[in-house]
């Protein structure tokens, strides 16, 4: 699969602003692409569980950095995926 990570405030929770320098990569991104799915031990294709436009999250040293149209990417397979983030439980309610 192919993904976009997504970039972290440069602020904290606090107000302070963190300098390009002092930021690590994030380990949250977008899938953008996907394939038909990865073979099992039988040979047989297994389809994906995770689809396009889903936000996930991968490890630190997932995947194989890539760079096309400009942007930089990801490929990486899904088990190297941690989970899934649910869009509607990082909203916050109005009170």
């Amino acid at each position: 699969m192919l993904v976009r990570r997504i970039e972290a405030d440069e602020k904290t929770a606090g107000g302070i602003i963190i300098p390009d320098t002092a930021k690590e990569k994030p380990s949250e991104g977008e899938v953008i692409a996907i394939g038909p799915g990865a073979r099992n031990e039988a040979g047989q294709l297994q389809p994906l569980d995770v689809r396009v436009g889903d936000r996930i999250l991968f490890g630190k040293w997932s995947g194989t950095e890539i760079k096309l149209d400009g942007q930089d990417l990801i490929i990486m397979k899904e088990s190297d995926v941690m989970g899934v983030i649910e869009q509607a439980a990082t909203l916050k309610k109005a009170a």
